[in-house]
């Protein structure tokens, strides 16, 4: 124990030198080559080529930059409450962020999966984890915005997810830590060999991309930490990262740091799919929240399930098997081909590659070293298919440019490695600023990469930008991969954290984006799709106010005798029907923020009126030349009163239903 200590203190104090060394030994101007502001510029007019999607880690959201640029384009809102676009403060997106523990307004979003057909990117959803409260979030890249939440029950720090099979079968969510299945109260002291890590196959229906949790696989308690599904050959399985397969459970720095080996859990969800459609798996009484929103109803709905069917493993031969694979794996990686299976031992001097062909064998052949709870354990040598010496400190992640390269990311010792498949040469590297973690190359987890460009996603940034206080920004740099060595040509901050990112080329994206909702399709429940048929109700102290906007005005846009104590509902309809013509609206005294409405869409909040006055609302989006104009007022009287409620349509005053 004290060795390791030792070691992780040593590899530590290393870490800190070496970026000194560069803090102090490098400058900034001449960190980039002269033409590198011509490799990243895109003229005023022009669209980069590339979308990155890239997550916002603590933020709970995903990111939408463009490449080679590095511009921010978007903060698209997904398991965090957002204020600029309403997201989780508007009774519509509210239930989005439903769960069993009731309305949470935050996760820890950490790797995005873009949809694919036949192993390459379809670019028709993004799929993102929220890895604190289990949860996983479909995005439809027509609109940008999030579509769909499902919790993942027996699961906690939903990790390894969330990644899709190459025709977009299944997303799969792993879970990081190991808890007693069902939930119960028991001393966790108690972990080993009664905690479970569970294993999450949502099918994704074809054509709509929704999810629904198909089985979850019951696991040794082992930490799950990442995955990437097969391609090619290799289809039909899912491989997964393990760490603590001591199955400690306190000062896990050390005591999950012994063995020498941990596993890649090789899972062949063909053969458990065949299982559970002849009756396979065991029901389990659960409860999960199914959040959807309805692009017709611009509304969403929470529905709680009670119910998972789970897969114990060792009742199903043939299904799963361990690949040993030292020391603490992080990354599991797959080559475009399906062919390579690459484990990067955060503590290991190497990286591993396994051999899929070898796997196979060596399961033909029944060449085991023994089980882990009933599951075979591959022989190590059987199934290597070789190792990359020296390639750096602290290896983590691995993605490929479709040419017979991969790169890999050093965390400790700051650098992006290039290495040839096949015969694990080192061919370059370079210098990250700093603490490297995830990279993403467009299309490099699918059959066919884009290998133009390069994004590491650096966790400290230190000297590289203006100082913000104690904490300065994370940051993501571009390298051009086109030749045998990498140029780095840009960096630029991110939001949040950044995690994983997924790369797709623009052209198959932007041809297929929303400009506007349809008015003749908008089947809100409190739609208005005219001026003449916006109206003030009352039922007892609940007041609904049917609006609507357009360039430049409300309807109605003065509403008197609404009284302290009244529960005001403002259902607000953009009437536009132009691309990029949102409106907002927000009233004084609110406790939720404003609306920020698409053309065509319906959106509703509640004001509660606590003083009595007259009090604005205003237009929060800047839309004509006459915004400023665009404005109401309501007048709210003490309770009891006996003001009528009445408004205003085109100046004339009207007398409320």
């Amino acid at each position: 124990m004290k060795t390791i200590f030792k070691s992780l203190l040593a590899i530590t104090a290393f870490s800190v030198m070496l970026s000194s060394c560069k803090d102090e030994g490098s400058s900034n101007k001449g960190a980039l080559s002269s033409s590198a502001a011509e490799k990243v510029y895109v003229a005023p007019g022009e669209h980069d080529e590339f979308y990155a999607f890239i997550s916002g880690g603590f933020s709970g959201q995903l990111a939408v930059y463009g490449l080679p640029s590095g511009r921010l384009f978007k903060v698209i809102p997904v398991f965090s409450v957002d204020a600029e676009k309403a997201y989780g403060f508007n009774e519509e997106t509210k239930p989005m962020l439903n769960t069993s523990h009731g309305f949470i307004p935050w996760d820890d979003s950490h790797h995005p999966d873009i949809s694919q057909t036949a192993g390459e990117l379809d670019g028709r959803w993004i799929y993102i984890n929220g890895n604190n409260t289990p949860r996983i979030a479909k995005i439809d890249l027509t609109t940008f915005e999030t579509t769909e939440i499902i919790e993942i029950p027996n699961s906690a720090g939903n990790h390894s997810s969330s990644y899709v099979t190459e025709n977009t079968e299944y997303v799969v969510a792993g879970t990081r830590f190991g808890v007693p299945v069902p939930q119960r109260d028991m001393s966790i002291d108690e972990y080993k060999g009664n905690f479970k890590g569970a294993l999450t196959f949502l099918k994704v229906d074809p054509e709509d991309g929704t999810m629904d949790i198909s089985f979850q696989i019951l696991m040794p308690g082992f930490n799950y930490d990442k995955a990437h599904p097969g391609r090619g050959d290799s289809h039909g399985w899912f491989f997964f990262t393990t760490y603590n397969t001591e199955e400690a459970n306190s000062l896990l720095e050390v005591n999950a740091s012994q063995n020498d080996k941990d596993f890649i859990a090789a899972v062949n969800w063909k053969v458990i799919e065949e299982y559970v459609k002849n009756g396979g798996g065991t029901k389990m009484p659960t409860n999960y929240a199914h959040n959807i929103y309805d692009e017709h109803t611009h509304s969403a709905t929470s529905t709680m399930k009670k119910e998972v069917l789970t897969i114990n493993p060792a009742e199903v031969p043939g299904a799963i098997y361990f690949l040993p694979t030292p020391k603490s794996p992080h990354g599991c990686d797959v080559s475009p081909t399906g062919e390579y299976i690459v484990g990067s031992g955060k503590l290991s001097a190497d990286v591993t590659v396994h051999s899929y062909t070898k796997m196979i064998k060596a399961i033909e052949d029944k060449n085991f070293d023994g089980d882990a709870y009933g599951i075979p354990i591959l022989n190590y040598e059987a199934i290597l298919a070789g190792s990359v010496k020296s390639g750096g400190l602290g290896p983590l992640h691995t993605e490929f440019d479709g040419k017979g390269n991969a790169y890999t990311t050093f965390f400790i010792s700051s650098e992006v490695v290039k290495w040839k498949l096949g015969t694990w040469e080192v061919i370059d590297r370079k210098p990250t600023y700093y603490s490297v973690g995830h990279l993403m190359i467009p299309g490099g987890n699918s059959r066919k990469p884009q290998g133009k460009y390069l994004l590491a996603m650096n966790k400290i940034t230190k000297d590289r930008y203006l100082p913000t206080g104690p904490e300065v920004t994370q940051s993501a740099q571009l390298y051009d991969i086109t030749g045998e060595k990498m140029k780095l040509l840009l960096d630029f901050p991110t939001v949040g954290e950044p995690h994983y990112a997924a790369g797709i080329s623009a052209d198959i994206i932007k041809k297929n984006s929303k400009k506007f909702y349809r008015l003749d399709e908008n089947k809100h429940p409190y739609a208005v799709k005219s001026e003449a048929d916006a109206k003030v109700t009352r039922n007892g102290n609940e007041v609904h106010i049917y609006m609507t906007m357009i360039r430049s005005h409300f309807a109605p846009d003065n509403i008197e005798g609404i009284q302290v104590g009244d529960e005001v509902f403002f259902h607000v309809t953009n009437l536009e029907q132009d691309y990029d013509v949102p409106h907002g609206i927000s009233m004084i005294g609110a406790q939720t923020s404003e609306l920020l409405i698409m053309p065509g869409q319906t959106e509703t909040f509640k004001w509660y009126p606590k003083n009595i006055g007259v009090w604005p609302f205003y237009c929060t989006d800047f839309c004509s030349a006459l915004h400023q104009e665009m404005q109401g007022y309501i007048r709210v009287s003490p309770k009891g009163s006996k003001v009528p409620l009445t408004y205003t349509l085109d100046g004339d005053a009207v007398d409320a239903e």
